[in-house]
């Protein structure tokens, strides 16, 4: 083998590993935007419920959240997991800081930890 070979071979190399690196993040962001997708149709099922307790439903890309003028419960998705919040806000100056967070697997589970932390906060 020469020098230029081995350089070539290479080079081909670290191209076809950074190609699958690129392919799987592409991958798992897609997974990410599907399961988001998945949770925003779920709790859109019932605008009535979301009405009566003045909760607005909105997505951004990865993230879906329940808006109330008092308080936020939002999931946000990354790399197959679920990271869940619930933010007051009735007291924050200028963005309300989440107070509670866990972390589901399944979209499942995170609606289920959203009607969790919106029972907390309309007790």
């Amino acid at each position: 083998m020469t020098l230029k070979a081995a350089f070539e071979a290479e080079l081909l190399r670290r191209e076809n590993e950074r190609r699958a690196r690129e392919e799987a993040e592409m991958q798992r962001q897609a997974e990410d935007l599907g399961r988001a997708e998945a949770l925003e149709a779920a709790l859109g099922q019932d605008a009535e419920f979301l009405a009566a307790r003045e909760l607005t439903l909105e997505r951004r890309r990865y993230t879906v959240t329940l808006d109330h003028a008092d308080y936020r419960v939002a999931a946000y998705f990354e790399d197959g997991r679920v990271s869940v919040t619930a933010a007051d806000k009735r007291n924050a100056t200028t963005s309300a800081a989440p107070r509670k967070q866990q972390f589901a697997e399944s979209v499942e589970d995170a609606l289920l930890i959203m009607a969790q932390f919106l029972a907390d906060e309309t007790r």
